[in-house]
């Protein structure tokens, strides 16, 4: 998700012709719910790894995109001018200007689609049956509480270190602190 979402969220926030282009379909598609997919992907790929993998894109990939787009778009107009008035090219302004002034949102969206595809991992999994979350339905069937119990523990750690790895990120690329 975050592959298609960066550089896509890049191109809407730098063009409002592919701000007006694309939005109507983010709307569209960002409310429905990701295992509302599923059949689809079924249909499509035939193969449960796959559409796994296309349900969890499908879920993940809207806040990195609205949050690249948000940050592009409200990179401080001083630091472009800055740029056009050094001469430089329209790369070189998105890669050296444009993206570290929208790092600290761009990042921000990965974290929030981290969480979100975690929690549609373990759901996809418990219906395409496999991995941890096809785990937890087969026990929930053998009625063996204990071993969902410390399913959902390690879910919930494997979260947290992962959040927390974004949290690190988020802070590194943040510019200064805010007193509180």
């Amino acid at each position: 998700a975050s592959i298609i979402a960066v550089p896509l969220g890049i191109l809407v926030g730098i063009s409002k012709i592919a701000f007006k282009a694309f939005n109507p379909y983010f709307q569209l598609l960002k409310p429905v719910s990701p295992l509302a997919w599923l059949p689809l992907g079924l249909y499509i790929f035939r193969n449960s790894e796959m559409t796994g993998i296309f349900i969890i894109t499908i879920a993940s990939i809207w806040p990195t995109l609205t949050n690249t787009a948000f940050g592009v778009a409200n990179v401080n107009p001083d630091y472009l001018d800055v740029s056009k008035i050094l001469g430089a090219s329209k790369w070189r302004t998105i890669f050296k200007v444009i993206i570290p002034a929208a790092l600290p949102n761009i990042i921000s969206g990965l974290r929030i689609s981290m969480g979100i595809s975690w929690l549609v991992i373990v759901a996809a999994e418990m219906l395409l049956g496999t991995g941890l979350g096809y785990f937890i339905w087969n026990e929930w069937n053998n009625l063996y509480i204990p071993n969902i119990l410390v399913a959902i523990f390690i879910i919930g750690i494997v979260g947290i270190v992962l959040d927390q790895i974004f949290a690190y990120f988020e802070k590194l690329v943040s510019f200064g602190k805010k007193s509180s």
